[in-house]
């Protein structure tokens, strides 16, 4: 699995969830209503709503709002009921792409994502067109400084039972199990690593490479799909050429 990070330009995803602060923190607050609702407001007896705090403080989301999503997804505030549904397609030049919803109106998503593909040069697919093609997996990503000894958060994350560890340009890169996400990142967190980003994804097997004049087109249903209101995430295989700023 070494190396698949390239399709992940982490300073440029970076970038965006800086711009895009209040939609992402929307995102968020709807993963927390969901394990919230599902397994409780308790953080220690709820390893998934655990995992979303974390993703959340890796995004910078303030406690108040944090703590606002899980009271009302434990009932204790009002608030409204989501779903997840998840897409299957194709962007230009044929880049695997899945788009996992939240939404409290199927309908309206539906005819939106499929607007989106067809639009910007896809085409949305059957259920299981693509995801054959990803594995799903907990990811921690963690910003180099001088402080930190490589050798020592390698031997940390491996032996809290971490599958791969990547050393990127500028990140660490930490791959576990989706089973074993909670027990890695918190032995990290014990540590005292603080996380650019935390969380269980989609990681794709095979990469498709892009060119130049193909980049910009894939670039853009990406971007107009993680724009949309009801769009959780969106995982794609698309390696972006060298120099690419997206």
């Amino acid at each position: 699995m070494s190396g698949h990070s390239k399709w992940h330009n982490i300073q440029a995803k970076k970038g965006k969830v800086d711009a895009k602060r209040g939609k992402i923190f929307t995102k968020i607050g709807r993963e927390l209503m969901i394990a919230s609702r599902e397994g409780g407001s308790n953080l220690d007896s709820n390893a998934k709503l655990r995992d979303v705090v974390a993703k959340a403080r890796a995004a910078n989301m303030p406690n108040d709002t944090i703590d606002r999503a899980i009271k009302k997804g434990a009932g204790e505030l009002e608030g409204i009921s989501y779903e997840e549904i998840v897409y299957e397609g194709y962007a230009p030049a044929g880049v695997a792409v899945m788009v996992k919803t939240l939404t409290d109106n199927r309908n309206r998503s539906a005819a939106s994502v499929r607007h989106l593909f067809d639009k910007y040069g896809g085409n949305l697919g059957a259920t299981g067109c693509v995801s054959y093609m990803f594995q799903k997996k907990g990811e921690i990503v963690i910003e180099k400084t001088d402080s930190i000894d490589e050798d020592e958060l390698m031997m940390i994350a491996l032996e809290a039972g971490a599958e791969d560890f990547n050393t990127e340009d500028e990140v660490f890169e930490i791959i576990t199990d989706p089973a074993e996400f909670s027990t890695v990142r918190e032995e990290l967190e014990k540590a005292g690593y603080e996380f650019a980003q935390a969380e269980v994804t989609m990681i794709p097997d095979m990469m498709t490479s892009l060119d130049m004049e193909t980049a910009p087109k894939v670039q853009k249903l990406i971007d107009m799909l993680e724009d949309d209101d009801d769009v959780q995430d969106v995982y794609h295989n698309a390696e972006f050429p060298e120099g690419w700023e997206g």
